[in-house]
């Protein structure tokens, strides 16, 4: 299995990290031993929206050939959004078998086109904002329609990481994860 995890200026780290973290440790506690994740980036230096930077290992190349996209969220997705470049790029990951968001990742989701008649989330600051792009704006955590899953706000990416974990590898495995990361068992989880 292939990820591309999306980072880009002025993103909050935590909705990068909080899905990396449980994603990641399907391999390194041997669970997916063949999961592979590339960092993507539009541009050459990332840095989140408080300075902290971030190295990425594929700029400006196609998203193709995986088989999930993850893109967190950040106040300078309202930017980004205008950005044909930028939105022409993540239009790239359209044969992706999953398109994921984090807090208002999902905003840049709906720009590329992907939340058309579909139910998503958001950060509740940002509920007005996706309502333009999606049929349905609802309050859960973690919500799927089809091939599009997106979480609420920035923390909300914990539970979208154990939420994937799940779908990837089961519940069992989920629950080692999640008892190794020292997180609180939660009902949407």
């Amino acid at each position: 299995m292939k990820i591309a995890f999306v980072i880009f200026n002025g993103m909050t780290a935590l909705d990068f990290i909080g899905v990396y973290d449980p994603l990641t440790r399907l391999k390194s506690m041997g669970f997916v031993t063949d999961l592979e994740w590339e960092l993507c980036a539009y541009t050459p230096d990332v840095s989140d929206d408080k300075g902290l930077h971030f190295t990425p290992t594929r700029v400006k190349q196609p998203l193709t050939g995986y088989d999930v996209i993850i893109v967190p969220g950040g106040l300078s997705t309202r930017a980004l959004m205008q950005d044909q470049g930028f939105v022409g790029w993540l239009k790239t990951a359209a044969a992706c078998r999953l398109k994921v968001s984090v807090c208002t990742g999902s905003l840049l989701l709906g720009a590329a086109g992907y939340l058309s008649g579909k139910t998503a989330t958001t950060h509740p600051n940002a509920f007005n904002e996706l309502r333009k792009f999606s049929a349905a704006v609802v309050p859960d955590r973690v919500v799927q329609d089809g091939d599009v899953i997106t979480a609420r706000g920035v923390t909300a990416g914990i539970d979208l990481g154990l939420y994937l974990v799940e779908k990837f590898a089961g519940r069992e495995v989920k629950e080692r994860i999640r008892k190794q990361m020292d997180y609180p068992c939660c009902s949407s989880v």
